[in-house]
């Protein structure tokens, strides 16, 4: 069992990793010093429902789960 819970936390880190590398920065360009960075809609973009943040909050309530049931166990 506390293999496959290690595996598992490998792969939730490797996931982790990718999904935030692959988040654009708001102030990525140049034009983000300048405000810019809402440029996608007319009133910016909604945060709330982007689903590469939800996936990111999953992932990382994961790891941080699996990672405190590895230290106990």
């Amino acid at each position: 069992m506390k293999v496959f819970l290690q595996v598992l936390f490998f792969l939730d880190a490797l996931a982790l990793m990718g999904l935030v590398l692959l988040q654009m920065s708001e102030h990525a360009t140049l034009g983000g010093a300048f405000g810019s960075g809402m440029s996608a809609t007319v009133f910016g973009r909604d945060v709330k429902k982007d689903p590469k943040k939800i996936a990111t909050a999953v992932l990382g309530t994961l790891f941080m789960v699996l990672g405190l049931t590895l230290a106990v166990w």
